[in-house]
């Protein structure tokens, strides 16, 4: 059975850094990619980054040159590395796999991912 779990979430003042963590289980870990999500309180998710299984990386416009996203396919995780992060970044975030490339992340394809996670909370204050 498909499983990711995120972790790393928390409090954290502007201009901060944080580093999410999707750990997965049940799958071929390789052969998927892993997008990052967020939902801010009575916002729309939005697409946040996405990791092929290659060399293919994606990012919203809103968190360009200030998240990283990478995996470790021996430990079966995917990170998202937060800097500099403001109010606006607050939100739930949850991380979705999908198989081989960010083709649903890319056309928002909701339901062509195959498991999420439960979410983490990110909160940005002072």
């Amino acid at each position: 059975q498909l499983q990711l779990v995120e972790s790393g979430g928390g409090l954290v003042q502007p201009g901060g850094s944080l580093r999410l963590s999707c750990a997965a289980s049940g799958f071929a870990f390789h052969t998927y990619a892993i997008a990052w999500f967020r939902q801010a309180p009575g916002k729309d998710r939005e697409a946040v980054s996405c990791i092929g299984t290659g060399t293919t990386r994606m990012y919203a416009d809103s968190v360009q040159h200030r998240f990283t996203i990478s995996r470790d396919n021996a430990k079966n995780t995917v990170y998202l590395q937060m800097n500099n992060l403001q109010p606006d970044d607050t939100a739930v975030y949850y991380c979705a796999a999908e198989k081989w490339a960010c083709t649903a992340y890319s056309g928002n394809y909701i339901a062509q991912f195959a498991a999420w996670g439960q979410g983490t909370q990110v909160t940005v204050s002072s």
